[in-house]
């Protein structure tokens, strides 16, 4: 069982909530957190294990949409639980321009309701659930995507921040 009580798969925040702090250091040292990106939409994708097949895939796809999502007022930062110097060589890896963020300690994993105990072949493990969430400017959760294969959640993101635009549009 994770500090946070993470095991229970509806943990962390859903849509609708204020979207936890997160505040990570990116391989050159930055500090990357929310609270800086306040009045963005935010895309935060949390990937299993960096340099897997599945999470190489979705790592790429949102470096080749970043552009899109550059368009639309968003940022986009990826999450994983390894250290520091293996999240760098992912992130260089897969041609990343976005902050590829380091959690080795799966603090922020935790507050996300992201590290849950798995399984696989029988073997029980904790790690990382595959999801992807989209933060409003106003710091609250538009979408919370969990799904094991990496092809949906760009799409599904960007459905979301077009979502946001629109009802800011509409709004004035």
């Amino acid at each position: 069982m994770s500090k946070t009580g993470a095991s229970d798969p509806s943990s962390g925040p859903v849509v609708g909530d204020p979207a936890p702090q997160l505040a990570l250091a990116d391989p050159s040292g930055q500090s990357v957190s929310l609270r800086s990106l306040r009045g963005r939409s935010v895309v935060i994708f949390f990937v299993p294990k960096a340099m897997t097949p599945g999470c190489t895939r979705e790592a790429c796809a949102f470096a080749e949409s970043l552009g899109a999502f550059e368009k639309r007022g968003a940022a986009v930062l990826g999450v994983c639980p390894d250290p520091v110097e293996r999240a760098a060589k992912f992130a260089e890896a897969v041609k990343a321009r976005y902050p590829m963020l380091a959690d080795p300690d799966h603090a922020v994993c935790e507050r996300f309701g992201v590290w849950r105990e798995k399984s696989m072949y029988g073997r029980k493990y904790w790690g990382v659930v595959r999801t992807t969430f989209v933060i409003d400017p106003k710091g609250r959760v538009a979408l919370r995507y969990e799904n094991a294969k990496p092809e949906g959640h760009v799409p599904a993101a960007m459905e979301a921040i077009d979502a946001i635009a629109k009802d800011r549009s509409k709004r004035g």
